[in-house]
C-alpha cells in the first residue's frame, strides 16, 4: 500500500511511504508504485506518529454525578465522591464505561493509553476487568495499566499487599499518591516501597506527585532520588508536580540537577490541574500546572494527559489530546511560533517515552506503519483550527476515519 502527498511531522516537503506486512517499508520524497498496488493519495494533509494519552483513569470515566457531584471542584472532594461511586463498581458496569471512552479516544487519533486504576479496593474489580480489557482492545488501543493507589499505600488497610497483588495480576506499572499520605513519613517510606517494588518486578512507575498546591509538599525529590539510586532512570514518571509551581526558585535550582540525574519523565495535566488547583488561593489565584517550560529547557522530557473524563475530578472531556496540548501552551505560557508548530510532540513522541514504548512507535522505516492524517498542513494550523482527524491506521489498517466540519454563512 502505498500513501503520497503527506506532510511528515510538520516537513516542508511532500513525501511518499509504502506499508507492507503492518510496517513502514519505505518513506522518501517520491515513490513509483507497484503494479497494481493500492495507491492513497493524501492530498498534501499532515501525517503524524498516532496520539498517546499518557495519563487517564479510564475505571472512572463517565461517572460525574454518580452518585453525587463535586461542588467545591476540589481533588479531595473528588475522592470522596469515588469513594461513594466505588460500591456500586461490577465489570459490566466498567466495561460498558471503557468500552465507549476507547471509542470516544480512538476517533480522536488516540492509538496508545496509560490508564491509572484504583487498587485501594479490597476486590480488586477495577484491575481485574483492565487487565481483561487490554486484551480484548488492543487491536483498536494499546494499553498500560498502573496500579494506582487512590487512598494511599501507607494509609490504606492492606494497602501494600494490594499493591502487590495488582502487580502479580499483571498491572505494566506501579504508582503512588505520597501528598495524600498521612504523614510526611508514610509519604517518603510508600515512594520507597513503590519504587523497590517496581524494580523487584521490572516495572514501569508512574506516580501521583505532589498534586496540591502546597509547597513543603516534596515527593518528587523521593522519587527522584530513588529512580537514580535503583537504576530506574527514564522507567519512571512523575505526574502533576503541582506544588512545583509554588516551590522557591532557590530550591528548584537545587532540585533540577538531581531530575536531570534522574532521567525521569514528566507529565502535565493542563485540563484538570488548572480546574482542580488554587481552590484555596483567593488572589492571586495559582495556574496549577506544573513548570513546564523549565523542565522542557532543561531537556527533561515532559509529556500530556487529560487525566479525567466526564468524572468526579473534570466534569467535562471528549478523549481528545489536542484539548490538553491547545490549554497548556496558553497556561504554560508556550505560544512563540516554534513553541506551537512542535507542541505535537507533548502527545506523540514526548508521550512514547514516558510510555517506554521504544522501536514500537515512530514514523520510521521498519516500524509499525501507526499514523494518523490530519486535515491540515502543519500542526500550527491543525491546533488552531481544530483540524479533524481524516484517518487513523494502526499496524497498516485503518481504524478510525472522520470527516471535515461543512459551515455555512447563511447571510
Amino acid at each position: 500500500m502505498l500513501f503520497k502527498n503527506a506532510y511528515i511531522e510538520n516537513s516542508e516537503t511532500l513525501c511518499d511511504f509504502r506499508v507492507e506486512n503492518g510496517k513502514f517499508d519505505l518513506i522518501a520524497e517520491t515513490i513509483e508504485a507497484f503494479p497494481n498496488e493500492e495507491v492513497i493519495d493524501l492530498g498534501a494533509k499532515l501525517v503524524l506518529p498516532p496520539f498517546i494519552e499518557s495519563h487517564v483513569h479510564l475505571d472512572t470515566c463517565l461517572t460525574a454525578g454518580d452518585p453525587c457531584w463535586n461542588k467545591s471542584g476540589t481533588l479531595f472532594e473528588g475522592i470522596e465522591c469515588w469513594s461513594k461511586r466505588k460500591d456500586k463498581l461490577t465489570k459490566e458496569d466498567i466495561k460498558e464505561r471503557v468500552r465507549r471512552v476507547v471509542r470516544m479516544q480512538a476517533a480522536n487519533g488516540v492509538q496508545f493509553v496509560r490508564t491509572h486504576v484504583d487498587v485501594t479496593d479490597p476486590t480488586l474489580i477495577a484491575m481485574e476487568t483492565m487487565i481483561e480489557l487490554r486484551e480484548e482492545l488492543k487491536n483498536i488501543m494499546e494499553i498500560q495499566i498502573v496500579a494506582f493507589p487512590q487512598d494511599g499505600i501507607l494509609s490504606f488497610p492492606n494497602g501494600k499487599q494490594l499493591m502487590i497483588d495488582a502487580v502479580k495480576m499483571g498491572a505494566d506499572a506501579v504508582g503512588a499518591i505520597p501528598h495524600f499520605e498521612f504523614t510526611r513519613e508514610y509519604s517518603v517510606e510508600s515512594l520507597n516501597f513503590a519504587l523497590q517494588l517496581a524494580a523487584d518486578y521490572n516495572k514501569l512507575v508512574d506516580v501521583h506527585c505532589d498534586e496540591i498546591d502546597d509547597e513543603a509538599s516534596r515527593g518528587l525529590e523521593t522519587v527522584a532520588a530513588r529512580a537514580l539510586e535503583l537504576g530506574l532512570f527514564d522507567k519512571v514518571t512523575a505526574s502533576h508536580t503541582t506544588a512545583m509551581h509554588s516551590y522557591n526558585n532557590a530550591y528548584v535550582t537545587r532540585l533540577m540537577r538531581l531530575l536531570k540525574m534522574s532521567k525521569i519523565n514528566f507529565v502535565a495535566n493542563p485540563l484538570v490541574n488548572t480546574h482542580l488547583q488554587g481552590r484555596m488561593d483567593t488572589y492571586p489565584k495559582r495556574r496549577g500546572i506544573t513548570r513546564v517550560k523549565e523542565l522542557t529547557e532543561a531537556g527533561i522530557n515532559v509529556s500530556f494527559g487529560n487525566d479525567d473524563i466526564f468524572d468526579p475530578w473534570y466534569p467535562m472531556g471528549t478523549g481528545s489530546m489536542r484539548d490538553a496540548v491547545f490549554l497548556g501552551l496558553h497556561v504554560c505560557q508556550l505560544m512563540g511560533y516554534d513553541d506551537i508548530m512542535n507542541s505535537y510532540k507533548f502527545v506523540t513522541t514526548n508521550a512514547a517515552k514516558t510510555l517506554h514504548l521504544g522501536d514500537k512507535y515512530g514514523i520510521q522505516e521498519n516500524r509499525p506503519a501507526s499514523f494518523v492524517v490530519l486535515d491540515a498542513k502543519n500542526y500550527y494550523d491543525a491546533l488552531n483550527h481544530n483540524a479533524v482527524v481524516l484517518s487513523s491506521y494502526k499496524n497498516g489498517k485503518k481504524i478510525a476515519e472522520g470527516k471535515p466540519a461543512e459551515k455555512q454563512v447563511l447571510i
